[in-house]
This record gives structure tokens, C-alpha cells and sequence, in this order.
């Protein structure tokens, strides 16, 4: 068997039914085994990193490792940005990438670039393969790796001359030195519910690990036995049904004041998955100063690496979580005027967002939005103001239905994301909520959707301005509006008919609801172009620099959080 056949075989043994890619001088060996095979759809994309994109959100949608194939020299570096992306936010995807002959390998062939050199700080792994013979045993490992503890991913190498030669003495799969988690401390586990029990002010805040974790029955049950309420990060929307009358929503820059109050004020915070990031903590010394923290984390490098913890509890969420819960049984902690506090702070600070203005206010989009999603319907977003807009105001009830771009903020992210997302769960509505300069960085993207028959309604928050950059022009260099304005092209209406879908203009509110059901209605993917107001600022905002408690907006004030 030669090695491309052997990889592919490889490949499918892995569970992958899905890739994203582009053929290429060094991969046509690969290309042409699958030719002949009809057990792997491969979806051709116009862009490899709108590849890795897709793979992204296949993988973040579904849970399942995405794959995305680019060739040698460019194609593998187009690539780098979607795994770079992927390391960030810790998605399990295999990126795969062409290379030149062994034997040329180091002596600047055409179309040769370092990858391996290149994807090392931004990969859990990567493998060169210099034999048929290693290609089970690494495609066996890069899979393993990618999708167990803590998830991201890994990048192999794949030389024109391994895969056209035979394979002959496959190597069995050895990874000395890795062990998937299992188990956790029962001991730190028993005091940290100790803690819980004995706080008077205790909040939840959970992140993307516990998405990861699909610890969502387990949050619920232990919120719901502690009566503690639940804030999330922008990358842990969804594991707790935002609905419920326990949860404070996002914190965070662009978080919900409720939500940021209670961290800045509690004594206990109960972590899940998080990372502690400066989006999320703001300035790191004034972070939930009052504040002994409980961390649970699957990565024991995280645990104190940016805020100490009273205790770090190593290993898999949904475990510990059930674990707590059943020792903490019914007790209730002593926090009853304090959950009313918070439950009277919700309650002060309704998302106001049916607004009827002309040009449409981004928080009346996000009102008709609301209403068309459904708990399965899946969100992806670009990068800007558009994604904190929805990130403010969208309600998310399940994990897995935001699909976003969080550590690395990719612009583009969008689209492709989408598509991937799509290809995953196909049954499932998929929305691409986007900036016109961010969907402008990936809407080639949109002759992928319409020749595999993959629809995504992608509504465009169109205001002509990049928008996040300009408002920040607007808040601290005193209006100075520095290349940031777009124009009013491209005509993303006519856009969509020139890859031979339906484009469809709204300006006023009124037209926002019918476009969306037309949207929905639609067979095929359909651009929604929405213009908005141009000047508008997404509130409330925490400086960057600034604690959270220096959180500005409408009625925000200092005031706030001295209640």
C-alpha cells in the first residue's frame, strides 16, 4: 500500500468524514487516492485559512477533531493563522500541510517553508513523517492528541515522497510521556465545597474548559443545589442555560454589570475552565479583590498561572462537578440577601434593545435575532463590534451554539466558521452574525457554500467602518479617525448575486424581521445586509487597563459598584 492510501486509510480509522482543503503540487498524490475513495467527503475551500476555519467550527460545533489539508510553502502557511486561532481558544483540529521530498527538505526547494519551525509554539503537537511507515502511528497520535485533556491542535507534515512510497513495516503507536487525565483530587474536591458552604457572597464563573468538559447537567445541578449564581466568559456562553434565573450572563470587557459586580464583590469565586484572561479580568490586581478562588482546570499549567488559587482542583469538570454536587447535597450556603442583591441587579438592568431608530441600532438587530434563534440554532461571528454586540445581548441556552473567535479575536472567523459548523450539524440552523470588514476578509468562502450546497444565513452589520477600532478612536484618542473608514463597497447584495446566491438589503427596522424569515425560508445561503448605525459604541466597557469596577456605560457609573 502506498503512503497515500495508507494516510488516508489513516485518516477515516480516526473518524474523520469530513476535510477542508485545497490541492496543491506536493498533496496530488493524496488528491488523487481520494479520487477513488468514497468514504471522506472533502469540501474544496477558496482560501486555506478559511480551511482551518471551517475545521474550527466543525470541531467546535460538534465537539469532533475538524481537518483541513493545505499544500507545501503557501498553502501551509495560510493555514497558520486558523491553527494560531485554534490554539488560543483550545479546538481540537488536525491541520495537515504538504512538503517538499525529503531529500530537498532544508535547501529552500520551491514552495518549501518551516512549518514545523513555525507551528511549534501554536500546536499541542506537530509530526513531520519521513517514512510510510510512521504514517499509522503518527495520524494514530495527532487525533489522540488533538482531542484528549485539554483539546487544540496538531499539525502534521507530509512529504510528496512518503506518500508515493510503499509502506512496509508500520510502526505501532507509542506516545511516551502522554497520558490522557483521569481521576482528580477528592480531598481538595471535599474542601473546596467546604468553602462554598461556608461563603456568604459565592459566585460560579465559568469558561470555555467546561464546554470542552460538556459539564452542562453538572453546572446546572450544582448551581441549582448551592443556589449560587452562574456568570460565563465570552467562550463559555451556553453551558449554563443563560435563561435561567440563576445566570448573570458574560462577563468580561463587554460583559453584563450584574455579572461584573458579582465577581468584583463575592468571597468565594468558583471557577470552571477558565483561563483568566485580561478581557475577562481587566486590570489583574483589581479582579475580584475580596475574592478566594476554587479553580478546576484540566491543564494544571492554567492553575495559578495568572491569579492565585485558594485551591486548584487538576482534572476533567463534569467529574469533579458531579462529585461536589452529590457531597454538597441539599445544604444550602448562608447567602440568601446576596442572591437577592444580584437578583434585584438582573432585574435593575434589562438589556434594552427594541429600539426603532433609522439607521438601525445594532440592539434592535440583535431584539429580531433573539426571536428567530432557536435554542439549537448555532451562531458563529466575526471579530468587532458585532461580535460583542451579540455576545451582550444574545441569550445562548445550550454550549456548542456560539461559535466565535475569542483569544486570538480573528477577523474572518465568521463565514467559514460557519460553514464548518454547517457541515457538522446539518440539521441545525447556522448563522454567520459578521462586520462588513470582517466578513470582506473570507467571503470567497461564499463559492464554497453555494457549489457544496452548505447554507448559512450571514446577517452583515453593515456601518462602513471598522468598527471597534473607530470607536476606540472615539473613547480615547479624542475622535481622531485614523483608516478606518470602508466605504460603502462592496454592494454585499450584489456581492451574493455574483456567487450566484440571494442578497437581500435591509435599512429600516421594520424590514428586519421579514428578511430574516425570508432567510430562513431560503434553500441556499443568503446574505443579509443590515446597514446600521455608523457611530454607534457597544456598552457597557472596561478599559483596557482598568479593573472592572471602572466599568463605563449608559447607566453604569462608578457608583455601581460601591452598592
Amino acid at each position: 500500500m502506498k503512503g497515500s492510501k495508507a494516510f488516508l486509510e489513516a485518516l477515516k480509522r480516526n473518524g474523520v468524514r469530513h476535510m477542508f482543503g485545497i490541492p496543491g503540487g506536493v498533496v496530488i498524490p493524496f488528491y488523487d487516492e481520494l479520487y477513488h475513495d468514497k468514504g471522506l467527503q472533502h469540501i474544496l475551500v477558496r482560501h486555506e485559512q478559511g480551511g482551518a476555519h471551517m475545521a474550527e467550527g466543525y470541531a467546535k460545533a460538534s465537539g469532533k477533531v475538524g481537518t483541513c489539508l493545505g499544500t507545501s510553502g503557501p498553502g501551509a502557511t495560510n493555514l497558520v493563522t486558523g491553527i494560531a486561532d485554534a490554539f488560543m481558544d483550545s479546538v481540537p483540529i488536525v491541520a495537515i500541510g504538504g512538503q517538499v521530498v525529503t531529500s530537498l527538505i532544508g535547501r529552500d526547494a520551491f514552495q518549501e517553508a518551516d512549518l514545523m519551525g513555525i507551528t511549534t509554539p501554536i500546536t499541542k503537537h506537530n509530526f513531520q513523517l519521513r517514512s510510510p511507515d510512521e504514517i499509522d502511528c503518527m495520524a494514530d497520535a495527532a487525533y489522540m492528541i488533538a482531542s484528549t485533556n485539554r483539546p487544540g491542535p496538531v499539525y502534521i507534515e507530509l512529504p510528496k515522497d512518503v506518500q508515493q512510497k510503499e509502506v512496509v513495516d508500520p510502526k505501532p503507536l507509542r506516545l511516551k510521556g502522554y497520558a490522557v487525565v483521569s481521576g482528580f483530587d477528592k480531598e481538595a474536591s471535599k474542601e473546596a465545597a467546604k468553602l462554598l458552604l461556608k461563603s456568604q457572597r459565592p459566585v460560579l464563573l465559568v469558561g470555555g474548559g467546561a464546554v470542552h468538559a460538556d459539564c452542562s447537567q453538572e453546572l446546572r445541578s450544582l448551581a441549582e443545589t448551592l443556589n449560587i449564581f452562574v456568570a460565563s466568559t465570552l467562550m463559555g456562553k451556553g453551558v449554563f442555560d443563560e435563561r435561567h434565573p440563576l445566570s448573570l450572563g458574560m462577563t468580561g470587557m463587554h460583559g453584563n454589570p450584574p455579572a461584573l459586580y458579582a465577581i468584583q464583590k463575592c468571597d468565594v469565586l468558583f471557577t470552571v475552565g477558565i483561563r483568566f484572561d485580561d478581557r475577562v479580568t481587566g486590570r489583574l490586581d483589581g479582579f475580584a479583590p475580596e475574592a478566594k478562588v476554587i479553580h478546576i482546570e484540566i491543564d494544571p499549567s492554567e492553575i495559578h498561572k495568572n491569579r492565585k488559587a485558594e485551591l486548584g482542583i487538576f482534572g476533567d469538570a463534569k467529574e469533579i462537578l458531579a462529585y461536589m454536587a452529590e457531597l454538597i447535597g441539599k445544604m444550602r450556603p448562608k447567602s440568601a440577601e446576596w442572591n437577592e442583591k444580584l437578583a434585584r441587579l438582573v432585574k435593575e438592568y434589562p438589556i434594552e434593545n427594541d429600539i426603532d431608530s433609522t439607521p438601525i441600532d445594532p440592539r434592535k438587530l440583535m431584539f429580531e435575532l433573539q426571536k428567530v434563534f432557536t435554542p439549537d440554532a448555532i451562531v458563529a461571528t466575526g471579530v468587532g463590534e458585532h461580535q460583542m454586540d451579540v455576545a451582550h445581548f444574545i441569550k445562548f441556552a445550550k454550549p456548542r451554539r456560539l461559535i466565535t473567535s475569542g483569544g486570538l479575536g480573528t477577523m474572518g472567523f465568521g463565514l467559514p466558521a460557519a460553514i464548518g459548523a454547517k457541515v457538522a450539524m446539518p440539521e441545525n440552523e447556522v448563522f454567520d452574525i459578521d462586520g462588513d470588514g470582517s466578513f470582506a476578509m473570507t467571503n470567497q468562502e461564499l463559492a464554497t457554500a453555494k457549489v457544496n450546497g452548505i447554507k448559512t444565513i450571514n446577517v452583515i452589520m453593515n456601518n462602513s467602518y471598522l468598527g471597534m477600532v473607530r470607536a476606540w478612536n472615539d473613547m480615547f484618542y479624542e475622535g481622531r479617525r485614523s483608516q478606518v473608514w470602508l466605504g460603502r463597497v462592496p454592494d454585499f447584495t450584489k456581492l451574493a448575486a455574483a456567487f450566484g446566491l440571494e442578497g437581500i438589503n435591509v435599512e429600516r427596522p421594520s424590514e428586519i424581521a421579514p428578511a430574516l424569515q425570508r432567510a430562513l425560508r431560503a434553500e441556499e445561503s443568503v446574505v443579509v445586509d443590515v446597514l446600521v448605525h455608523s457611530d454607534k459604541i457597544v456598552l457597557p466597557i472596561v478599559p483596557a487597563g482598568a479593573t472592572n469596577s471602572e466599568m463605563r456605560g449608559e447607566k453604569i457609573s462608578r457608583e455601581y459598584f460601591s452598592k
